[in-house]
């Protein structure tokens, strides 16, 4: 694949990834306001079950095949190439059954007696017909970036999301209008994530079809073969699956361990989906905040492997640098502004000030969460992606104990504290561990401007809420702040950075010229 050809696929499937992640954050604040906390809260519990199955076919196997098949492709094995096709085919297949069919035999149990949410058990059986799709549609996706073709993988993404998105609305509010229970609405809402898993596999087969791939002849394919490509295909997507599981293994934690913390203070039934609901408030937030820093960088982590397999340390000492120095430049004034206007935010965007305090400390973990993503980035680009899962395993089991523990000794906010430390910790630990391996520059004057910046444009559109009574205000007029709150904060921090010569325009990172420039 030529420079050029790279560079505009690397755009083209960061584009889609970006808008594809904005709709999948940014959809459950209507779902929300539709629906209310406690279809949000069953939503919330049910959903990551879901994910992490997902993302355990969908994020590691095309990765895996794209790797196998580009290589085959390169040696002009086409022989591999089938084999490697079936074989996906096959294990995509075979998950798919077995983890529908591992739910829908324990959802009784997970709801009932892990959860304390009877109402779930719907929606956690509807959900879960999604992997009969899933996994066979992503065999499609790394197929086609195995060849080179990035753009079926990109339409098929957007496709599948607003498909999903616009479904789990639509229902959502025509189920509510008729006065359905909260068990049949989040149950319906669901169905839109089996429908748009549907039309993008469709898509996928159409354009694989339409490509008229012919298969090579020559050797059978046997069990022999599969054994040996299962083998190599399952080294490989594993360790990438676990580490980019992350958030969605901690919403998965949290699904679990919060809805058992709350149970062992006293609370039951529709009171746990309740305060999920409220809680989930918090995490949409952080995808919301999240999502353009890691979106903004993904185009460069690949870059690392390629480097590394030229020898070229320099050159990839340079891009952790610049990644991480974008990551700082966003991220940290977002934290600071999520922070600080915590309360308009709240009342504006979910309709009242339920669980301020506990959304305040999760969106302060923003900025700790976009630096895990990046940090699990690089050290997958790195080939350190089992290093990469065990410290994200470690991340599961110290997230597990402090949810358990905070929630006894500080309620709802005991799992906020719990998110934030476990960002902190994972964030800490990779970065040691990629200095380890190549010394990189972690804190420079410039790092210290955009902390500074951030604080004092913290300061400009948050100490005015100490002096308004928030509660009282309407959604409108919430909202009508955070906006104005937004627009002020962005002209402060960009004013302070140029001041304080941090930034010019010269230096705004582009995504295309710092690829090329690499």
């Amino acid at each position: 694949m030529s420079a050029s050809t790279f560079v505009k696929s690397t755009l083209i499937l960061t584009i889609a990834t970006l808008l594809s992640k904005v709709l999948g954050s940014v959809f459950r604040i209507p779902l929300q306001n539709i629906a209310g906390d406690e279809v949000f809260g069953i939503f919330s519990l049910v959903y990551p079950v879901y994910m992490v199955a997902l993302i355990l076919s969908v994020a590691g196997l095309p990765l895996a095949i794209s790797k196998l098949i580009s290589e085959a492709k390169a040696k002009q094995n086409n022989h591999s190439v089938r084999e490697i096709y079936l074989t996906a085919s096959i294990l995509a297949i075979l998950f798919g059954i077995v983890s529908f069919t591992v739910i829908y035999t324990f959802s009784g149990m997970i709801t009932n007696n892990i959860w304390g949410s009877p109402s779930a058990k719907i929606a956690l059986i509807v959900v879960a017909g999604t992997l009969l799709v899933a996994p066979y549609m992503a065999v499609y996706r790394g197929y086609f970036q195995g060849i080179g073709d990035m753009k079926p993988t990109a339409f098929s993404q957007v496709l599948e999301q607003l498909i999903r998105v616009g479904l789990i609305l639509v229902i959502a509010y025509y189920l509510v209008e008729k006065g359905y229970s909260d068990e049949i609405v989040a149950g319906g809402v669901m169905v839109g994530s089996i429908v748009g898993a549907l039309a993008s596999l469709l898509y996928l087969r159409i354009k694989y079809q339409r490509a008229h791939i012919r298969k090579p002849e020559g050797r059978k394919y046997s069990f022999t073969l599969f054994k040996k490509w299962l083998k190599v295909i399952l080294s490989i997507s594993i360790p990438i699956a676990i580490g980019s599981l992350t958030m969605a293994l901690f919403n998965f934690v949290d699904s679990f361990t919060v809805s058992y913390g709350l149970r062992t203070t006293g609370v039951a039934g529709s009171d746990i989906e309740y305060l999920f609901g409220v809680y989930s408030r918090g995490l949409t937030l952080v995808q919301i905040a999240t999502v353009f820093a890691t979106s903004i960088v993904l185009p460069l982590v690949p870059l690392i492997t390629q480097k590394l397999v030229n020898k070229d340390i320099s050159g990839t000492r340079g891009i952790i640098e610049k990644t991480h120095w974008m990551t700082h430049l966003l991220s940290w004034p977002a934290a600071v502004g999520l922070l600080v206007l915590t309360a308009p935010l709240n009342l504006s965007l979910f309709t009242n000030m339920e669980g301020n305090s506990m959304l305040a400390i999760i969106n302060a973990s923003s900025v700790f969460t976009s630096f895990t993503l990046l940090s699990t980035g690089i050290l997958q680009g790195m080939n350190l992606a089992r290093i990469a899962a065990f410290v994200i395993l470690f991340g599961v089991i110290l997230k597990t104990v402090s949810n358990i523990l905070f929630i006894q000794w500080f309620g709802l906010d005991g799992a906020a504290w719990a998110t934030l430390l476990v960002y902190v910790v994972i964030a800490v630990l990779n970065a040691v561990i990629i200095y380890k391996h190549i010394p990189y520059r972690l804190f420079d004057m410039r790092v210290f401007k955009v902390l500074f910046a951030s604080v004092v444009m913290g300061a400009v559109v948050g100490l005015p809420t100490m002096f308004f009574d928030i509660e009282s205000w309407s959604r409108v007029i919430a909202l009508g702040y955070v906006l104005a709150a937004i627009a002020i904060g962005a002209v402060v921090y960009g004013l302070l950075l140029t001041l304080l010569k941090a930034v010019n325009l010269s230096e705004l990172p582009v995504i295309g010229k710092m690829i090329k420039n690499n």
